[in-house]
């Protein structure tokens, strides 16, 4: 049974439920939510020590950026996360496996990220991390604590996220630096808002008891809020990053 806290906003334990088994769920809830956040917190550990490594590595940053291999690595990520996070495959898989693969994804974001260390300094890289961490943290906290559904909010989110993705590639081919502006205005207000909405909705959909089901949503949680912070931070970087 999923607990609803959008449909119960005096937060009361819902009909039928004790205040022990109301604590039970709160508890519950508290551990389900710190699991996505480590779970994404390993992943963008693997990210930026893979990027961090082969942008310091002379002879591997050249083998991949240096040679056609570059265009595997830039494109890698994204195969990846159509064809192996895909509902049905992740229903299907244990959460052992899945933890695997999303390690692996990481590990090669990181790789198609390296560039950023030669392209921008360090300073202004870590500054941008620092501020994409605390938007990321009020935003997700906003998510969890609001009262407001944001169900609706999330469904014009996707439209302009599936906006961003046309017009980017639209862009490939018009170089056009105002439309590459707007659509970086838009991302921040998009990725940020989608973060609000991806808390609420592991808030709200977070099952009791259920461990195996739960294991795989958390996982499944972590991925689009790991998605969201790293869109999030190659956006502020355009804006706040200091070229070499």
């Amino acid at each position: 049974m999923s607990y609803d806290p959008l449909n119960n906003p005096s937060g009361n334990s819902p009909t039928g439920r004790t205040g022990y088994q109301a604590a039970a769920i709160d508890a519950g809830l508290q551990s389900y939510m710190r699991g996505v956040y480590h779970t994404m917190g390993i992943g963008l550990v693997l990210t930026g020590l893979s990027a961090f490594a082969v942008a310091n590595i002379p002879a591997l940053f050249h083998l991949i950026f240096g040679t056609p291999l570059s265009y595997v690595v830039m494109f890698a990520p994204l195969v990846f996360l159509w064809f192996g996070f895909t509902p049905a495959r992740m229903a299907r898989m244990p959460v052992q496996k899945l933890t695997t693969m999303f390690s692996l994804f990481s590990i090669l974001m990181g790789l198609s990220l390296a560039s950023i260390f030669v392209v921008y300094t360090g300073a202004s890289i870590a500054s941008t991390f620092f501020i994409t961490a605390a938007t990321f943290a009020a935003t997700s906290l906003y998510g969890y604590t609001t009262k407001r559904d944001l169900a609706g909010a999330g469904s014009f989110l996707f439209m302009g996220l599936i906006g961003i993705v046309i017009a980017s590639v639209v862009n490939i081919f018009l170089h056009s630096a105002m439309v590459q502006f707007v659509v970086s205005i838009i991302g921040v207000v998009v990725f940020t808002g989608l973060t609000a909405w991806e808390t609420q909705n592991l808030k709200v959909t977070y099952r009791a008891g259920a461990t195996e089901a739960n294991a795989k949503m958390a996982l499944a949680g972590a991925l689009s809020l790991y998605l969201n912070f790293i869109n999030l931070f190659m956006i502020l970087l355009q804006f706040t990053g200091n070229r070499r």
